[in-house]
């Protein structure tokens, strides 16, 4: 019988984008989570029987408070939390339509150009999604 710390723990999300309003250039969204006081991409648990993707997007919105149209999936994170492993799996997503709205979960998000959401971003692990997003051929 296996424990659950031997399982991990898992989770999805997406690194957001959108095209500027004012020049077109690429902005990428950030979430800020007051519990953690970290900026981050969009990401959560998923729920008993849901898929990877779906849990991605569903997070998106809840966090975001957009919807997104999903493209090529990036890296899978992994790292330790409260001692059990935890696995994210993000994809690339568009910005499809929405508006934010502060919750308990995420009190600011932030549309920035990719140099300046490296910069912000809290975890390295994340800053390395933000240059995969880079490398993929026409957004």
């Amino acid at each position: 019988m296996t424990s659950d710390s031997e399982h991990p723990v898992l989770a999805a999300g997406c690194v957001l984008w959108r095209r500027s309003p004012v020049d077109g250039g690429l902005e990428i969204c950030l979430v800020h989570r007051p519990k953690y006081d970290d900026w981050s991409h969009p990401k959560g648990h998923l729920k008993r029987d849901e898929e990877q993707l779906a849990a991605a997007l569903r997070e998106v919105e809840e966090e975001t408070g957009y919807r997104a149209a999903p493209g090529a999936p990036l890296s899978q994170t992994h790292y330790e939390v409260n001692g059990r492993p935890k696995q994210v799996s993000y994809w690339a997503a568009e910005a499809t339509s929405g508006a934010f709205t502060p919750n308990d979960e995420v009190d600011l998000i932030l549309w920035l150009p990719p140099t300046a959401a490296r910069e912000r971003l809290t975890q390295p692990r994340d800053k390395d999604l933000v240059d995969e997003l880079l490398a993929l051929p026409q957004r």
